[in-house]
């Protein structure tokens, strides 16, 4: 970007909030609606329910949906069921309940002309069970002198005498105008042009395989025709959700108001408030125009990620503040110019945190939070015997629980960093409450946990020292397949179906983000699986990124058996080998291992039916981290050619299958011991 043109774009940006704030903020409650305005961005929010109905901004009158209701332009939401025996060993039998946290009551918690914060409130009580989650809400709205937004967070709460009940999905949605917001951007390398959500309707889109994807057979605006698309095909990973929204692209024939180009932008300057740490995936924004916060959700996850509250549970959280970024530049410069501006400002919401305006005694400043500092090392002693620091790794706090639990962990908080280049690392603003200290290494198998419980209190810094990870090993390699990240990404993603294309991702680097992957297995491999033959198959080539089942003629699916070849020279008869199978992602699969027999029953190894991710359906490359270890005889392998049979045997339809992130070999341990 031309950098006389970035200052100039922020000169002007800065000359407008200096003319037009010097008022300050002010408040307008009327019966019906509660208005906040500090002369950049007014706001106009339901009275008592606390929707937010309207944004004035740029001279548009209202940038969100004016044809939808007022209770589904921007608001609070949650999925929640009580009735557990909705519930099945699958997960949900039908969805839960959907609650847009209407409230009943408005407090002015301040006003004065530097901010203006409200509350909006609805307090549970017997009387209501079965008809509302068991849950106290407080939604707070806030506007600041010379801001280009608002905030909004909310406190949640389940007091310990009140009925056990789940918690499935929460979220802040906007709906913007679809007359004006026809550009998205998501991250750099993922922003387009997008269709309308007229698109989607039977007359001119054909619902695939299930409702959220689309094929646009007869779109409003041509160049969008045979396109799929599918809200999932945008989701974000949590570490990577700070900032994105839409852009409303307009041209030099409208008034001089409607001609400049606007932004909306939801920017979330810390996750320690969602679920299940930095990997988990969220929906972000996709067609409607649609933008989303979501804190909480099963996606990429499954049952495993249901918040369950039970009797004599207390619970209190808070969600937020995220921020609503709102920018316009004029006709003479490209719109992209407004995403460089939003980065900036996330950067500067992120500086900011905690944030110290904030009314609630729930949310804590900096001054009441703790502080955690170490160095990791890493020791793989058929590597190496030294103790290597390491570079990029994940640590982070998060509720006490077994090796790896913080991925399911979603009651509590959460607070992640990475170590520098010499394996340090700073974990800041951490709230008060025990903790566990998890970490993974890319690179390495497994997860590390500090043995100890962490306490953290009020302006605490405690230093842990140098912690040593050493990952699973048991002996030398021998061979593997793939890169342990906890991802499916290296392995190789087939270009989709003509007829199924999203032309963002055409030469990009997230090609499984395509619809319809799954049946493309089966083009490929019409009758015999995939053979993987160490030594001269390269995986990024010849492993296909997702065992999946395969459609048979009948329109039944069966499992599917891929086979790893390799040579083993001097075979240890009396040693044990150890197979570690890493997975990215699993979705009621079940895995069997078999060595040097296709019909070997039972099978050495075999897991029950796992996961309930749905990653292959909503073109994810990974989801919950699985590792498997497995012990293999010696006795079962031979000097010569061997052969390892994986079997993913479920075959309840397309979307079952394995992703695996890392297939690895030892030897006996006593052989090729690092000296």
């Amino acid at each position: 970007m031309n950098f006389n043109n970035f200052f100039l774009f922020f000169l002007l940006q800065f000359i407008l909030i200096l003319g037009c704030s010097s008022s300050g903020v002010r408040l307008d409650i009327q019966e019906k609606h509660v208005i906040i305005d500090n002369g950049i961005v007014q706001v106009n929010i339901s009275n008592p329910e606390g929707h937010i109905i309207g944004i004035q901004y740029n001279g548009i009158d209202n940038l969100l949906e004016v044809q939808n209701k007022e209770s589904d332009r921007g608001y609070w939401d949650i999925v929640w069921e009580q009735d557990e025996e909705k519930r099945t060993e699958k997960g949900t039998k039908k969805k839960g309940t959907l609650d847009r946290m209407e409230t009943n009551n408005l407090t002015v918690i301040v006003e004065n002309e530097e901010q203006v914060e409200l509350s909006f409130t609805r307090i549970w009580n017997f009387s209501l069970e079965g008809k509302f989650a068991p849950l106290n809400f407080d939604k707070r709205f806030i506007m600041l002198r010379d801001s280009s937004g608002f905030y909004t967070y909310a406190i949640y709460e389940h007091l310990k005498e009140w009925p056990a009940f789940d918690l499935d999905n929460t979220r802040v949605a906007f709906k913007p105008r679809k007359d004006k917001f026809n550009y998205m951007v998501i991250a750099d390398n993922r922003q387009r042009f997008m269709p309308r959500s007229d698109d989607r309707l039977p007359e001119r889109g054909e619902v695939l395989a299930y409702p959220e994807a689309v094929r646009l057979v007869n779109p409003v605006e041509p160049e969008f025709k045979g396109e799929v698309d599918d809200k999932y095909e945008y989701s974000i990973e949590s570490r990577k959700n700070q900032v994105h929204g839409w852009i409303s692209i307009n041209s030099s024939s409208e008034s001089e108001s409607e001609s400049k180009s606007t932004g909306f932008w939801i920017i979330t300057p810390s996750n320690e408030f969602r679920s299940a740490g930095p990997l988990k995936q969220y929906l972000a924004s996709h067609v409607g125009p649609t933008s989303l916060s979501v804190f909480h959700s099963t996606h990429y996850s499954g049952a495993d990620l249901i918040m369950k509250f039970g009797v004599n549970e207390a619970w209190k959280k808070v969600f937020g503040p995220i921020f609503i970024y709102l920018n316009s530049n004029s006709d003479g410069f490209s719109p992209i110019n407004l995403w460089e501006d939003a980065k900036h400002q996330m950067v500067n919401e992120v500086e900011r945190w905690p944030y110290t305006f904030p009314a609630s005694k729930d949310f804590l400043s900096s001054d009441q939070r703790g502080k955690v500092e170490g160095r990791l090392l890493v020791r793989d002693r058929f590597i190496s015997d030294t103790f290597v620091p390491v570079k990029g790794a994940y640590l982070g706090l998060a509720h006490p629980g077994d090796v790896g639990s913080w991925q399911r962990e979603c009651k509590g908080y959460q607070f992640w960093t990475i170590t520098d280049d010499k394996g340090y690392f700073s974990i800041i603003n951490i709230l008060p409450g025990d903790y566990n200290l998890y970490s993974w290494v890319n690179g390495f198998i497994g997860d590390y946990q500090y043995n100890k419980v962490i306490n953290i209190t009020s302006g605490s810094e405690i230093k842990v020292g140098e912690l040593v990870y050493e990952p699973p090993r048991d002996g030398p390699t021998l061979w593997e397949i793939g890169i342990p990240d906890r991802s499916a990404a290296e392995f190789y993603v087939p270009d989709p179906n003509p007829l199924y294309v999203n032309k963002l991702y055409l030469n990009h680097s997230d090609r499984y983000r395509q619809y319809g992957l799954w049946e493309r297995y089966a083009e490929l491999y019409p009758k015999e699986d995939l053979v993987y033959n160490v030594g001269t198959s390269d995986y990024k080539k010849d492993w296909y990124f997702a065992q999946n089942t395969r459609k048979k003629d009948n329109n039944t699916y069966e499992g599917t058996t891929w086979q790893i070849n390799f040579n083993l020279d001097r075979v240890n008869t009396n040693g044990t080998y150890k197979l570690r199978l890493a997975l990215a992602s699993v979705h009621f699969a079940e895995l069997q291992v078999r060595i040097n027999n296709a019909d070997a029953n039972p099978p050495l190894f075999r897991t029950e039916i796992i996961g309930k991710d749905n990653t292959i359906a909503r073109h994810g490359i990974h989801g919950m981290y699985r590792l498997y270890n497995v012990d293999v005889q010696g006795s079962l392998l031979v000097n010569g050619n061997n052969t390892i049979f994986l079997t993913q045997a479920a075959s309840n339809g397309p979307f079952v299958g394995i992703l695996y992130d890392y297939i690895r070999l030892e030897g006996p341990s006593q052989v090729h011991f690092y000296d």
